[in-house]
C-alpha cells in the first residue's frame, strides 16, 4: 500500500496491528505495552490521514513504532535505575543496621567510662527534664502517670524524655550506637 487515506484505514488497522504488536513485543518484551504501542502508532496514523493523504503509511507506520518503543524502553531504563538506586540504598542502610548491631556490646554499655558520662549527662541536664527522665527510667512511670505526678501534659513530659534522649545520644554517640543508648539508658 503506497497511500493511506481515511476511508481505507479500518483495512490498514486490521492488516498492520499483528504486525505491529510483534515488532513493539520483540523490544519492549511486554505483552500490554507491545499492544499500547501498536494501537497508538496505528491511531497517530490515522489522526494524520484526517488531515492529509499519507504517501508512505508503512514507512511512517515503522518509525513511529520505532520511537514509541525506544520511548518505552528509555522510561523502563530510567525505572530499573532508580530500582537499583532503592536497592542499594536498602543494602547499605541494612549493612548500616548489622554492623550497629555487632557493634552493640553490653559489657560496653555497662563499663565505668559509660557509666560516668551517663552520670555526668544525666546531673547536668535542666532539674525538671532530669526528674522526668528518671521518673521514667528509675520508676518505670508511665508518661500519663508523670504528667498526673508533675502536673503538666503528656505532650510537656514527652517533650523532656525526648529531650533527655537526645542529650545521652549526644554525649554517648561515640561509644554506643543509638539503638543500644534506647535499650540501655532509655
Amino acid at each position: 500500500m503506497n497511500e493511506l487515506k481515511l476511508d481505507n484505514f479500518n483495512d490498514f488497522y486490521n492488516r498492520n496491528f499483528q504486525r505491529s504488536y510483534l515488532f513493539a513485543k520483540s523490544y519492549v518484551h511486554d505483552d500490554m505495552e507491545a499492544e499500547d504501542i501498536a494501537a497508538e502508532a496505528l491511531i497517530k496514523i490515522w489522526e494524520m490521514s484526517r488531515e492529509k493523504t499519507i504517501e508512505k503509511p508503512l514507512q511512517l507506520l515503522f518509525t513511529i513504532l520505532k520511537n514509541k518503543s525506544l520511548d518505552s524502553l528509555r522510561h523502563e531504563e530510567i525505572r530499573q535505575r532508580a530500582m537499583e538506586e532503592l536497592n542499594e540504598m536498602g543494602m547499605r542502610e541494612l549493612s548500616m543496621r548489622i554492623s550497629t548491631l555487632e557493634a552493640c556490646d553490653p559489657e560496653m554499655a555497662y563499663s565505668e567510662e559509660i557509666r560516668r558520662i551517663y552520670e555526668k549527662t544525666v546531673n547536668a541536664m535542666p532539674e525538671q527534664t532530669r526528674r522526668i527522665y528518671l521518673m521514667s527510667r528509675s520508676e518505670n512511670l508511665t508518661r500519663i502517670e508523670i504528667a498526673n505526678v508533675i502536673g503538666m501534659t503528656k505532650k510537656g513530659v514527652e517533650y523532656h524524655i525526648a529531650k533527655a534522649i537526645n542529650a545521652l545520644q549526644i554525649s554517648l554517640k561515640d561509644y554506643i550506637p543509638l539503638p543500644c543508648i534506647i535499650f540501655f539508658f532509655c
